[in-house]
Order: structure tokens, then sequence, then C-alpha cells
């Protein structure tokens, strides 16, 4: 399963509470698409997830401030 999150307009840390919570509704091996525009976030989710033990199976820069990270749950 893949869930969208879409958190454009946040100011961090939130996209990445967003991103926490999101996750615990989340089987093992689904999918967490974030999409974002917080440029703290690049760093602050991909460590928060590798830290949790989940994969990142996407990242990549959709505009001048704006990304996408896929996070697939352990």
């Amino acid at each position: 399963m893949k869930k969208t999150l879409e958190v454009m307009g946040m100011v961090c840390p939130f996209p990445l509470v967003e991103a926490k919570e999101a996750i615990t509704e989340l089987s093992s091996g689904d999918e967490l698409v974030i999409e974002f525009d917080c440029t703290q976030a690049t760093e602050s989710i991909p460590r928060w997830a590798a830290e949790a033990g989940h994969s990142i199976t996407n990242y990549e820069q959709v505009s001048d401030a704006a990304w996408t990270i896929t996070v697939q749950k352990k």
C-alpha cells in the first residue's frame, strides 16, 4: 500500500511530525510518500527514517523548493 502525505507550505518540524504520525497507520512494507517544501526536512526526514529502521525508496526534487521522499515502513 502507498499513502501520500502532502505537507507543502508547512514549516519544519511539522512535515517530520506529520510523517512520524502517518507511518504509524501503515503496515510493515507499506510506503509513505511525503511531499514537502521545507528545506530542513530534506535532512530530518531521511535521518529519522534511518534511525527508525525504515528505508528510503525514492527521493527527488520536484521543483526549486519542493521534494518528494518515499519511506518504506520496516
